[in-house]
């Protein structure tokens, strides 16, 4: 079987789908990965058992811009260069993870009557699946709650693929790469893959407080490092490797809302404090993200804009000194198998195909 498998923009559209990569190419399918020419998703699947193809693509936005018009172009481009990829390829079935390039293909799959499966990470459905769901055979959610309104496309849930490197981390190697004691707190910080500026800024403000309870390993975003010596503190840009051993060995993570970030914690049941991205640098997913888990009871949440150093200290020693109803909530959520759960909708749109 021939699959295309779409995704990109951004790291979050593309890293859910390397477990359903590997999942297809471990059946013996033939796999090919569509992404943007900007490096991004080229860099991302390096190494994996599929071919990459670069298409392009315009940016689905929400205000006005002269962007727009000149984005229409490159999607009417990214749709030629679909077309002619489906017709030359002949995939039997097209996954579609999301982002503003999915739409040329999914809709070149559509005009050519390929079958499509999508995933929406997200509790409320983004731009671009959407504008794919009329299109899709059937649509796989995060979330249990996500809805798509008036539609009658098939929404399944099947929870977000993790990567093996998430599920299988290790805490005592975890700590033995922090340099920390077995008995010693850990608070991990991480802002996203490009980190964020504010969060970081008051972060730094409460280290002197952090400290006392906790060792704080701060993911900070690439040139984003202050000139800071502290003990008990340690900066990264980034975690090339290992990042499912540093997840495993915290005690408690302050993230973002992302979705995938946000469902990572929730399988690994961790306790958490989210800062979503504030809806004027967003369409306000991550509020909705966070909203969510903490009506479920599985994150304490703090707006952006009310976040101070004192708040954020306070928040992250409630949920060490009273975690438990966090801890009872989190012990409650039974993550699926979601690469093996979207493998199985895969066969399945494929089996409907005429």
């Amino acid at each position: 079987m021939k699959v295309f498998i779409v995704g990109g923009g951004s790291a979050g559209h593309v890293l859910p789908a390397v477990p359903v990569v590997m999942a297809l190419a471990d059946e013996g399918h033939e796999v090919t990965f569509v992404g943007t020419n900007s490096g991004l998703e080229a860099d991302l699947i390096a190494g994996l058992p599929c071919e990459f193809r670069a298409i392009s693509a315009g940016k689905l936005r929400r205000y006005l811009s002269i962007e727009n018009f000149v984005d229409i172009f490159r999607t009417l481009r990214g749709v030629c260069q679909s077309l002619l990829l489906v017709l030359k390829a002949r995939p039997h079935v097209i996954f579609s993870k999301g982002g503003y390039v999915s739409f040329p293909l999914v809709l070149a799959g559509w005009i050519c009557r390929v079958p499509i499966v999508a995933h929406e990470s997200d509790i409320s459905p983004g731009l671009a699946n959407r504008l794919v769901t009329p299109m899709a055979d059937t649509i796989c959610t995060s979330f249990a709650d996500t809805a798509f309104e008036r539609t009658k496309t098939r929404v399944v849930y099947t929870g977000t693929p993790l990567r093996a490197e998430i599920t299988s981390g290790s805490a005592t190697l975890g700590r033995q790469r922090l340099g920390i004691a077995p008995d010693q707190q850990l608070l991990v910080v991480t802002g996203g893959s490009l980190g964020a500026d504010r969060l970081n800024e008051i972060v730094r403000r409460a280290i002197p407080d952090l400290i006392q309870s906790f060792h704080v390993f701060h993911v900070c975003g690439p040139g984003k490092l202050a000139p800071i010596d502290v003990a008990g503190y340690v900066q990264a840009e980034f975690v090339a490797e290992g990042w499912g051993d540093v997840l495993a060995a915290a005690d408690v993570v302050l993230s973002r809302a992302g979705a995938n970030a946000l469902f990572e914690l929730i399988a690994l049941r961790k306790k958490n404090l989210l800062v979503p991205l504030p809806k004027n640098a967003s369409r306000g997913d991550q509020i909705e993200n966070a909203a969510y888990a903490q009506r479920r009871g599985w994150s304490l949440v703090i707006a952006e804009e009310d976040l101070t150093a004192a708040r954020l200290s306070a928040g992250v020693r409630q949920l060490l000194e009273h975690g438990d109803r966090w801890t009872l909530r989190l012990a409650e959520v039974s993550a699926p198998n979601a690469a093996h759960a979207i493998v199985m909708e895969i066969h399945a749109a494929v089996g409907k195909s005429p």
